[in-house]
């Protein structure tokens, strides 16, 4: 069995956050933590202005941080932030001795989703998104080590070309990864060709990571695809056939990766291929944990992928899951723009035959 990391979760907020939310944030990397393989063994909120230039924490924090890794026997810092490369070298350095790794938010979700992909189209994604997050914290610190040796490249000071050779090849591996997902792409199109040919109308799930959307196709589509209660699941796209009684007839529910926070645009848009289906979709179905206390900001975080998408203006229900997990989802739930609350649990297979109609009838009015 692999060793289980024992990581130390850091997150920095404004002395204005209230406790409430600082501890908020920390839950969903924690659970992210979990989702990898890893055990939380400190938690820590630094309060400050504005980060820190050279560590983001500030230095004083990262002293408590090398205490308490070598006192608890931590080999990962995990910092609940996009660092720049300058800030992951710096403390990369700093915690050498203790012997921490040091991984930002991106770094955590892309080593969740290397465990997680099943399909090639789904290891080049991740290959690609992990090479751009990477490539600019690379030659970063190849200049670093170059200027603390008294030279300007990376070896025995032999000048900028280094780091051009190793942004060239950086350059070229990206080359290939998309030459790669083009052919992924276009085998893709012809399946959508094959379907719109046949004239089947398509629909997809999108929605916040472990809102229930894998359960929710199992349920409709009465497939055994493979869903868990934790975030990113299930990462490569799913498709199944749906019959719609009032439509009499058979539509295409795609299932699609789950949207999370403080993902960047460019690493959205490292999962273009995957998230096409969604793009030529005729019908989003957007799904949403209604027992997730945080469901609406959340709804707001898929909002916002959507837009950098271009597909938010996509004809839409949206489905609150997970209904069975609460009391009384009614006074609690409001209704979309549409004024269309539905209202489904996966797992107890309840509000599904409403569903079906409520996609027929936006079939019939569009």
């Amino acid at each position: 069995m692999p060793t289980l990391r024992r990581a130390i979760l850091a997150d920095l907020v404004h002395f204005t956050v209230p406790k409430a939310e600082a501890l908020e944030r920390l839950a969903e990397l924690e659970e992210l933590t979990k989702t990898y393989g890893g055990v939380a063994v400190v938690r820590t909120v630094q309060r400050r202005a504005k980060p820190d230039n050279r560590t983001y924490i500030g230095s004083g924090k990262v002293e408590e941080i090398v205490a308490e890794g070598k006192l608890l026997g931590a080999d990962l810092l995990i910092i609940n932030e996009v660092l720049k490369p300058q800030q992951i070298f710096n403390l990369e350095e700093l915690l050498r001795g203790a012997k921490i790794q040091v991984w930002d938010r991106i770094d955590l979700i892309l080593n969740i989703f290397d465990k997680h992909a099943k399909t090639s189209e789904a290891k080049l994604e991740i290959e690609l998104a992990r090479l751009r997050h990477m490539g600019p914290r690379i030659f970063n610190m190849g200049a670093e080590l170059g200027r603390q040796r008294g030279g300007r490249g990376t070896v025995g000071g032999s000048g900028e070309g280094n780091t051009e050779a190793m942004k060239r090849h950086l350059r070229e591996q990206e080359k290939q990864i998309l030459q790669k997902l083009e052919k992924c792409q276009s085998v893709r199109d012809q399946h959508q060709q094959h379907r719109r040919r046949q004239e089947k109308k398509t629909v997809a799930l999108v929605g916040y990571t472990n809102a229930g959307k894998t359960s929710l196709l199992n349920a409709l589509g009465k497939r055994q695809e493979y869903a868990a209660d934790k975030l990113f699941a299930t990462l490569d796209t799913r498709v199944a056939d749906v019959y719609i009684p009032e439509l009499n007839e058979t539509i295409l529910l795609s299932d699609t990766i789950g949207f999370i926070a403080g993902l960047p645009p460019q690493l959205i848009r490292a999962f273009h291929s995957t998230l096409s289906e969604a793009a030529n979709a005729d019908l989003l179905l957007q799904i949403v944990d209604v027992a997730d206390p945080k469901y609406v900001a959340k709804m707001a975080v898929v909002e916002d992928v959507l837009q950098q998408l271009n597909i938010a203006d996509h004809p839409r229900l949206t489905v609150y899951n997970k209904i069975d997990a609460i009391k009384k989802p009614a006074t609690s739930v409001a209704t979309d723009v549409a004024s269309c609350a539905l209202l489904v649990s996966a797992h107890a297979k309840t509000g599904l035959i409403e569903l079906k109609t409520a996609i027929a009838k936006m079939f019939s009015t569009t």
